[in-house]
């Protein structure tokens, strides 16, 4: 199959925005494109049409490729619950939780298995595959079972180009290290560099091109500029330290509760283009400040995330500003803590069946953990017991435990299509709880609710922001933008080489 693969000289060097980039810029051509890639390990998921659980990087590259996203772009996804372990979902569905060594010795076989058949059933659906390597190829202490890397360009048979990121120093080390450690069928199949996140003048970096090419005899491709809050959906929870350098002034402050386990820290991404807004994640009680309204996202891990709060100090801060009139919001496992009590039924979020947890207490709820996840995409409106109106919402559900309000107490926030009443909504909207990720993805509750801040700290409502245009734009922005800085032509001529010296193979 026609493709290319782009791996990394380490972890978070850029990769995922450069595939992104990549299928724009070929669908654009008209070539019928999807991304790849084998092994993602990331609590930040996607879920597909019918319900599958991918990484949420190759969700949003299917969004750029102008196609439906499926189980095949990421047919393994690995979600860790803890320093150890990890969910594996194989094929948008959990199996089973692994500990590293475990998955190492258990799960290579089928993973290979797995890889032939999902690039064959590509194949059958596209013309090109943009395939995506994870962390570095040349961890020598894993390399002989890999799943994500040189392996599956193997299997695929397609060239490799090899990013690094500048911004972080060390270059050339990263670069000329990782070529060294390759065998040498694995260095041949590397034709090309990319340098990444390069700032300044690009006039400075001549000598350090020349100087790779002629100590590597690999041409490097492109030196692509770093592009600061580009709006792209963030892969994992290394980004949330690119949320914290993003941090800006404003008059309205939100304060992100930053959970050790945390997934879908996308879902925080609209309030970046929210101009009076300034986010502030918090890592322990001494952070907590005098924000304007909390946000506690989902997790992996709830019961060890609430555990968290607690020994951090975070849980009573959060707690009394609630009580104070706060405005809180928590979402998916944000939301399961906000209850009275987590019960772990089967042992899928601690590991010990029947353990129980105390929540935060305020909502009168109970949470079960059962076996089976529910992964859906959810369609509705605000409950009429709102009082908001009935303007459109939609998002997606990823979650293991169900919550239980008693009909008294029950204040719903949603009611989705399917007449499914959802979430929790009390004290006027100050305190909110829903499954639905993605929920300030929809511009209308985004401006209901940042202007009710607004209004309780006596500065000027705002307009609707429309973010959800803005995503094509964003996708056209980006492949434009790295467009001019990659020798484009000399990509494709080297794909076409390679297909041609190759096709009989």
């Amino acid at each position: 199959m026609k493709g290319f693969m782009i791996q990394g000289t380490g972890s978070d060097v850029g990769k995922s925005l450069i595939v992104t980039a990549f299928c724009r810029m070929l669908v654009n051509e008209g070539i019928k494109v999807a991304p790849y890639k084998s092994q993602n390990m990331s609590n930040n998921s996607y879920v597909t049409a019918d319900g599958s659980e991918i990484g949420r990087a190759q969700g949003i590259q299917a969004e750029a490729a102008k196609t439906e996203a499926s189980v095949w772009m990421n047919p393994i996804l690995l979600k860790p619950q803890s320093d150890r372990n990890s969910e594996v979902v194989l094929l948008g569905k959990a199996l089973k939780t692994l500990s590293g060594k475990g998955y190492r010795e258990t799960f290579y076989e089928k993973g290979i298995e797995v890889i032939h058949q999902s690039i064959k059933e590509l194949s059958k659906q596209y013309e090109f595959l943009v395939m995506e390597g994870a962390g570095s190829p040349v961890e020598m202490n894993l390399k002989d079972r890999e799943l994500v890397n040189m392996k599956v360009a193997e299997i695929a048979d397609v060239p490799v180009f090899l990013t690094a990121d500048i911004d972080r120093g060390g270059v050339f080390a990263s670069i000329i290290g990782t070529l060294e450690l390759f065998s040498n069928e694995e260095r041949n199949r590397v034709k090309g560099i990319f340098i990444n996140k390069f700032r300044g003048d690009f006039d400075l970096f001549k000598d350090g091109v020349t100087f790779l090419e002629e100590r590597t005899g690999i041409p490097v491709l492109g030196v692509l500029p770093f592009i600061s809050n580009h709006m792209i959906d963030r892969e994992d929870s290394l980004s949330i330290n690119e949320f914290r350098s993003l941090k800006k002034s404003g008059e309205l402050e939100i304060a992100v509760i930053q959970l050790p386990y945390a997934s879908n820290i996308s879902d925080i991404e609209p309030f970046l283009h929210e101009e009076d807004v300034a986010l502030r994640f918090v890592r322990d009680a001494s952070e907590f400040g005098r924000p304007d309204a909390v946000i506690i996202p989902g997790t992996k891990s709830t019961i060890r995330d609430l555990q968290h709060l607690r020994h951090s100090g975070i849980a009573d801060k959060i707690i009394s500003f609630a009580q104070n009139g706060g405005f809180v919001t928590g979402i998916c496992g944000g939301y399961q803590m906000l209850g009275k009590t987590l019960i772990d039924v089967e042992g899928t979020d601690t590991g010990e069946a029947g353990f129980e947890e105390g929540g935060l207490g305020l909502i009168d709820a109970v949470t079960h953990f059962q076996k089976e996840k529910k992964t859906i995409r959810a369609e509705g409106t605000y409950h009429p017991q709102t009082g908001i109106g009935m303007e459109p919402i939609e998002g997606y559900e990823i979650h293991l435990g169900d919550t239980v309000i008693p009909d008294p107490m029950k204040s719903p926030l949603f009611l989705f299509n399917s007449k499914r009443e959802e979430g929790y909504y009390g004290n006027g909207g100050r305190l909110i709880g829903t499954y639905l990720h993605h929920l300030f993805h929809n511009d209308g509750w985004r401006n209901i609710w940042l202007n009710r801040i607004r209004d309780s700290i006596h500065i000027p409502r705002k307009p609707k922001v429309d973010v959800g245009s803005l995503k094509e734009e964003r996708y056209e922005r980006l492949a434009e933008e790295m467009g001019k800085y990659i020798d484009y032509n000399r990509v494709k001529k080297i794909i076409l080489d390679w297909e041609r010296e190759h096709e009989n193979h």
